[in-house]
């Protein structure tokens, strides 16, 4: 199953996203620049997206962000089919351990976006698993 998506380089450092991996699930993503900011740090891809009707992009970070002590701020970011902007990944930093512009600073993975419809009910069925939340199935 593949998804055409539609990628305009709007930086001349700019690198298309792709696979590091045969079998891979998602695409690499590089910066073309950074801004630190007291609340955040920045990395633009220099890319913009047209992800077909129908589609979401997710964002996510690279396995490697847990050598870094970063975490990206929306833990998942959304791109949306009718989304036109510069892909960003906005991070927390916990210290001076960061990427550089020009290195992988995330991933990416287009999906197909199932259309919810929402039907309001007095009651909900049973399952095995019920209320039970955090941990409730042991340690």
């Amino acid at each position: 199953m593949s998804v055409t998506v539609k990628i305009k380089k709007i930086h001349p450092d700019a690198k298309l996203p792709k696979y590091a991996k045969e079998g891979d699930a998602c695409m690499d993503v590089a910066s073309t620049r950074m801004e630190i900011t007291d609340k955040f740090i920045e990395y633009g891809t220099g890319l913009t997206l047209e992800i077909p009707e129908g589609y979401v992009c997710l964002l996510f970070p690279r396995s490697s962000v847990t050598n870094k002590d970063m975490m990206l701020k929306n833990s998942i970011g959304v791109l949306d089919s009718g989304y036109r902007g510069e892909m960003i990944f906005r991070f927390h930093r916990f210290s001076n351990e960061i990427y550089e512009v020009g290195e992988r600073i995330g991933q990416i993975m287009v999906i197909p976006r199932p259309y919810m419809v929402i039907e309001e009910v007095d009651n909900l069925s049973e399952s095995e698993r019920g209320t039970g939340g955090f941990g409730h199935t042991g340690k």
